[in-house]
């Protein structure tokens, strides 16, 4: 057992989704989204250093050493996995830990509408589910992946980097490759899928024009993929694939984009007033034949008065969602408001003035001068 494992028992134990170790600071654990400091000494670069080290691969310290920062994945058995960064800052090396479960929680046990079962099944396209950071894309596409291992009879392919949930071949043959252990690059892994057999293929991230470009072609010749990206609501995800590409490759991409994607699940996060873990609020855009063509006209800017308007094929709007949360009383009005994409909507509940600034009165009040002299 490693030393540093002590503190992967303390976060589980008190329910935390994050550990950071830091140089220069006491370590620091992610509770219900907010950071607690722990009573524990400060930790020097060199001995923060040594801890790290024993529990990081041979490989991994060479790169880490060579650019400043990495990730891997590392496992407390029956306890949990954990998805490791270490990055070097201006004290020394820090390192950020997120726990990843054991259990593979279902959509009905995490609450997500029916729906996503049913993108489990679909023969081809392309499925993407994007939110910011900790926004539980993970755990949600965990929970698909999870359903379609049990359902179906086809090979699952991962390409993670690294691998976060653990499948274990049910239904499915499932095979989980991880980035700089089993292959050299998604967009390396994404080519030789297309040779291995795979029904559905999962692409951990999309994060160049080469993975996207592979993305799009494996969906289109047959298969299944499924993928996250940092985007914040559907239209933007649209969006963002398309300027991944140059501007005269554009128009060949919103077509291939009209013809292969089947949906955009678009997440964030809150946390319950009754402090009894967290809760999605999921904005789900269908690739209906109107939207189809919005893409294909490049009209995305239309695409948030079609999910308005489809409710009859499953699709729902972010701000529909977050009202929901709100009248139920299961989150804070004001979280509500500050991550609310129409806010007028949420003014009635307020209970203390909003955070943004431009809402306080922007710099004609003051607001400007303000923030710059503090």
């Amino acid at each position: 057992m490693a030393q540093i494992d002590a503190f992967f028992k303390m976060l589980h134990e008190h329910g935390g989704s994050d550990l950071h170790l830091s140089s220069g600071s006491q370590p620091i654990i992610r509770l219900q989204g907010e950071l607690q400091r722990v009573k524990y000494k400060m930790m020097d670069h060199e001995s923060l250093k040594k801890l790290l080290y024993e529990i990081t691969p041979e490989n991994k310290i060479k790169e880490f050493e060579e650019s400043g920062d990495i990730d891997f994945s590392y496992e407390v058995p029956n306890l949990a996995r954990y998805r490791v960064n270490f990055y070097l800052q201006s004290r020394g090396i820090a390192a950020a830990f997120r726990e990843i479960p054991e259990t593979i929680l279902t959509t009905e046990q995490l609450g997500l509408p029916p729906l996503l079962n049913q993108l489990a099944l679909l023969p081809k396209g392309l499925v993407l589910v994007t939110g910011p950071t900790g926004s539980g894309k993970s755990t949600t596409l965990a929970a698909i992946i999870d359903y379609a291992n049990r359902i179906r009879k086809d090979h699952i392919l991962s390409i993670e980097d690294p691998i976060e949930f653990v499948h274990q071949p049910k239904n499915c043959l499932i095979n989980q490759r991880e980035v700089g252990r089993d292959t050299k690059s998604f967009s390396a892994a994404l080519r030789g899928a297309l040779r291995e057999d795979p029904d559905i293929i999962l692409v951990g991230e999309m994060r160049d024009l080469e993975t996207v470009s592979l993305a799009l072609e494996a969906a289109e010749t047959g298969h299944l993929v499924f993928s996250t990206l940092h985007t914040i609501s559907a239209s933007k995800t649209v969006d963002r694939i398309i300027e991944v590409f140059p501007g005269d490759r554009q128009g060949q991409i919103r077509s291939a984009l009209a013809e292969s994607l089947r949906a955009v699940i678009a997440q964030t996060l809150f946390k319950r007033i009754d402090r009894s873990g967290r809760v999605a609020a999921l904005e789900i855009l269908i690739c209906v034949p109107s939207v189809r063509n919005l893409i294909r006209d490049n009209k995305t800017y239309q695409l948030n008065s079609v999910i308005e308007t489809g409710k009859n094929y499953g699709m729902q709007t972010l701000d529909d969602e977050i009202m929901k949360l709100v009248r139920r009383n299961i989150i804070d009005p004001n979280d509500a408001y500050n991550k609310a994409v129409e806010k007028r909507k949420f003014k009635e509940f307020l209970t203390r003035p909003p955070e943004d600034f431009t809402e306080m009165g922007g710099p004609e009040s003051g607001s400007e001068s303000k923030l710059r002299n503090r």
